[in-house]
């Protein structure tokens, strides 16, 4: 399963190209993913995605210039890698029939508290395996 996001243009996101800058593409990864691990926390007093991540690691490949327009482009979000105290979401920018960004971000669950990163509990892993899709994200990059 993937997690979509429109995430919309903004004129400061230009450059004096007119292209979306290489470095405002980061932030719209960061919008999707924080929006994908809000919708994730499975309320009901669950502690489960309500502590801190920290990004360890951010893979881009930029695939065509988007320029500035009214309409939104799709965030597509999946889960590559979970480990014990690490996960990998895959990343696709793109429209209907335009990609536009290929990338990937190692997230680390971080405990604010005590100052350190933390491992992964039993809920969120599960929870995060109805988004693995590893074969997918290979099929679209090898090199993401």
């Amino acid at each position: 399963m993937r997690h979509l996001y429109s995430c919309p243009l903004r004129w400061s996101d230009m450059d004096a190209f007119g292209h979306v800058n290489n470095a405002v593409f980061v932030r719209y990864l960061e919008e999707a993913r924080i929006d994908f691990m809000h919708r994730l926390a499975p309320g009901g007093g669950s502690p489960s995605f309500t502590g801190g991540s920290v990004v360890a690691r951010h893979e881009i490949d930029y695939v065509r210039p988007l320029v500035h327009r009214h309409a939104p482009v799709t965030v597509e979000l999946w889960v590559t890698k979970i480990s014990a105290a690490s996960m990998t979401v895959g990343y696709e920018v793109k429209d209907e029939d335009t990609l536009y960004l290929r990338a990937s971000t190692v997230v680390v669950p971080f405990d604010f508290t005590e100052e350190r990163p933390r491992r992964l509990t039993a809920e969120e892993k599960a929870i995060l395996k109805e988004y693995l899709d590893d074969a997918a994200h290979q099929e679209g990059s090898a090199a993401v």
